[in-house]
């Protein structure tokens, strides 16, 4: 078996979580990384990434001075020995998981492995995707034998996209091995490069399960949230005073409503929850909470609608403008993002909806991303808290009697009617 000082690394799958990964660990080892879209790698190795996850200092340091590489060539990866997966693991139109990508990297995997080396997974998936679908399909790809030919590992990724304070590196991860030396080799391996070390699960599918109910927990808690800010404000009381007063209790977990969107609390859970039923286990909570949070994004617009009628502002062809498309603030991915279910709602009252973000890139239709959009319009909808529009002068776009409601609770109370 491999040993940390003879390592070198390939990365593949080189978006929000294989690119900061692929960076860090090219600090220490001998790293490549691959993607098949090639105009991805074109943009890295130019030093750029669109994501914005990886600063282009950062980046350009570790291709000028660390050897880092990118590439779609298979013939440019054979000589590494540990090869880590960090694909998206997406569901499809029916919330089913589509294990496409991650059975792809597989193959990929299977064509350039040799004896001896290791394959991590760092994609999130329910418990016994790694053995039982993605290794088979490496063995059957290379002809080599998993724990006799080559190992296996599995540490699910932690990344947060946005977020500059929990970065891979100061994030503690989760590992786990196929045998024991290897579990303590991934972890070794990890430890060498993070800075508040690692958690040795027990088992592969320990680290599977540990990943996939993180994001079911918060994914149950926000839906909690969501569903007192539907009864809260059809009693007339402001949730978010009530979450203030509750959180003074020292064991109160304070969460705020919003919509929920993304590729993994708005995604994960329908692994789980499909792998349980397999079992004769019906998640309730789990469903409940994914139907509640998809519910969301259609009460915000009829919410606002409600507020319009309140204030004698028409419905029917009003001016409207909704502020952030992405799923979350200060980052500019726009995947699942539930701003297109407050769309979609108004859409059938009114074609003037003009939607604002400047961190959303221009390839997106319908969105406006350079200077905002000139007033006056009928109703503002503060969808996302981005920095940025702390510095709209939102009440001089949407004069009285327009509505503005802030679904993020970010906005200043006394230029808003409403809030989620």
């Amino acid at each position: 078996m491999i040993t940390l000082s003879d390592i070198r690394i390939c990365v593949i799958g080189l978006g929000y979580v294989g690119l900061p990964l692929a960076r860090l660990f090219s600090t220490k080892y001998p790293t490549v990384g691959f993607d098949v879209n090639s105009s991805r790698v074109e943009s890295l190795m130019r030093g750029h990434d669109t994501t914005l996850e990886v600063e282009d200092d950062l980046l350009q340091d570790a291709i000028r001075n660390h050897g880092f590489r990118c590439t779609s060539s298979l013939d440019d990866i054979k000589d590494s020995n540990v090869y880590i997966v960090a694909v998206p693991t997406p569901v499809d139109d029916n919330n089913r998981p589509d294990l496409t990508p991650l059975i792809g990297a597989s193959e990929v995997v299977g064509k350039v492995i040799s004896r001896g080396d290791i394959v991590i997974y760092e994609s999130t998936v329910y418990p016994g995707v790694t053995e039982e679908e993605c290794l088979p399909t490496v063995e059957r790809v290379s002809a080599l034998k998993i724990n006799v030919d080559f190992y296996a590992g599995y540490s699910p990724e932690r990344i947060n996209p946005g977020d500059k304070q929990h970065r891979v590196e100061t994030i503690k991860k989760v590992t786990s091995g196929s045998t024991p030396e290897v579990a303590d080799l991934v972890d070794a391996l990890y430890n060498s490069v993070l800075l508040n070390g690692t958690h040795k699960a027990s088992s592969i599918k320990v680290a599977e399960a540990s990943k996939i109910i993180e994001n079911s927990q918060r994914d149950v808690n926000i839906a909690f949230v969501n569903e007192l800010a539907k009864i809260f404000n059809a009693m007339g009381i402001d949730t978010n005073d009530v979450l203030d007063a509750a959180a003074s209790k020292w064991n109160f977990i304070k969460m705020k409503p919003g919509l929920v969107g993304g590729h993994c609390i708005s995604v994960d859970p329908y692994y789980l929850i499909q792998k349980s039923q397999l079992y004769g286990v019906l998640p309730r909570v789990m469903s409940n909470a994914r139907r509640l949070n998809n519910s969301m994004g259609a009460y915000v617009a009829n919410q606002t609608i409600k507020q319009m009628n309140l204030k004698g502002v028409p419905v029917k062809d009003a001016r409207i403008l909704i502020l952030g498309f992405t799923f979350k603030e200060n980052c500019p991915d726009t995947r699942n993002t539930k701003v297109v279910d407050i769309y979609h709602t108004l859409r059938e009252y009114t074609p003037n909806i003009t939607i604002y973000d400047p961190w959303v890139k221009n390839d997106k239709k319908n969105v406006e991303n350079g200077k905002c959009p000139e007033g006056p319009f009928d109703v503002a909808i503060l969808a996302v808290a981005h920095d940025c529009f702390r510095d709209l002068d939102i009440r001089s776009l949407v004069p009285e009697p327009g509505v503005v409601y802030d679904v993020k609770g970010f906005l200043p109370r006394n230029i808003i009617d409403a809030r989620l």
